[in-house]
């Protein structure tokens, strides 16, 4: 559809843990991944659910609920983008750096997702999915 789009990540297993509500908590911002902070990047001007992202490289942030999650995307691009002292628990993502912050639906997956993955879909508009452990997002993504 026009659009440049990628998305680099670092990619963390379950490991047979409880991933969202327990490893990941509900309710508190996530790095969106392991180690460095998710980068999302857009080679045009796009609009995510119904606000405008700018063309640019953002980090991109979640903050997991039952049945919604939050999705940010942050003009700040941190090094780590979690503290050493909090074990990894308090995320450095500035809320002030947010260009664009949306909600969308979570739903459960038909299989366990072993590896968090970050890909894009096209169904009748393009899609950036996020899935693990029985849980997936989709943020509708249009130029």
């Amino acid at each position: 559809d026009g659009m440049d789009l990628s998305v680099n990540y670092s990619s963390p297993s379950k490991k047979g843990r409880v991933i969202f509500g327990e490893l990941v908590p509900y309710d508190a911002v996530w790095r969106t991944g392991a180690n460095e902070p998710t980068t999302f990047t857009t080679g045009t001007d796009i609009t995510v659910v119904d606000q405008k992202l700018p063309a640019g490289t953002y980090s991109l942030w979640t903050k997991p609920g039952a049945s919604s999650w939050q999705v940010m995307f942050n003009k700040d691009v941190p090094d780590w983008g979690v503290t050493v002292l909090s074990g990894g628990k308090d995320t450095t993502r500035d809320p002030e750096q947010d260009v664009v912050q949306v909600t969308v639906p979570s739903a459960a997956t038909k299989q366990t997702v072993e590896e968090f993955t970050i890909d894009f879909a096209q169904d009748a508009q393009v899609l950036l999915r996020l899935s693990w452990d029985n849980t997936k997002i989709s943020v509708p993504l249009n130029k």
